[in-house]
């Protein structure tokens, strides 16, 4: 079995990540804007997201979100929510440096070397999916630990927060795997793949393009 590895990310316009879901999410260092992508969802990207829960059979996550997600999603299977029986049945992976004793059924604490750990996951499952979790997908990106880059980026401009590629983050090219889908209020899905190293040139050298 050789899986692929998911990152799933919503973001703004200037790449930020941080507490998309509500004003507690994440408040660190002060973030006024916990909850900014739910005024810009549609049935678009909402179908698009169920879509992707549907087909993962594996979950990896840092340890903030685990938390979030540990304490909300437990208790709704069985409330007409396919997300919620979905992240309660299939096995949850977490990075954390400190010590976890998991509640969540399903659960396993990732070694010291996770993103070496989250790369060997596509022995054992087909699609993995690393949802939010900002911090640790700064690892994965950086370690090229991923097969395909899913941004959400949503139509508004943060200007402070956890982004996705911060100042020092690790020079790649990505690749563009699908034509962009844009949303009825202008969010637009995007899907990369690692593109190698990156590439310079000269826009006023001869015959550029050729």
């Amino acid at each position: 079995m050789t899986g692929r590895i998911f990152i799933d990310l919503f973001t703004t316009l200037d790449l930020v990540a941080q507490a998309p879901g509500g004003p507690d999410e994440d408040r660190s260092s002060g973030f006024p804007y916990g909850g900014w992508q739910a005024p810009l969802t549609t049935e678009v990207d909402g179908a698009l997201i169920g879509e992707g829960i549907a087909a993962m059979d594996a979950l990896v996550l840092g340890r903030r979100t685990y938390d979030i997600f540990a304490g909300f999603w437990p208790d709704h299977t069985g409330q007409d929510s396919e997300i919620a029986d979905k992240f309660n049945a299939i096995p949850k992976y977490v990075a954390s440096r400190g010590t976890l004793q998991p509640e969540w059924a399903g659960t396993t604490q990732l070694g010291t070397d996770a993103a070496a750990d989250v790369a060997a996951l596509r022995e054992k499952h087909e699609n993995i999916h690393v949802i939010g979790s900002v911090d640790f997908v700064q690892s994965l990106l950086a370690a090229g630990a991923f097969d395909e880059l899913v941004l959400y980026v949503y139509p508004v401009v943060l200007g402070q927060g956890k982004k996705v590629f911060p100042d020092g983050a690790t020079p790649t090219s990505l690749e563009l795997l699908a034509p962009p889908v844009v949303t009825p209020k202008g969010a637009v899905l995007l899907r990369y793949g690692p593109g190698g190293a990156v590439r310079t040139g000269d826009m006023d050298a001869p015959n550029r393009g050729a």
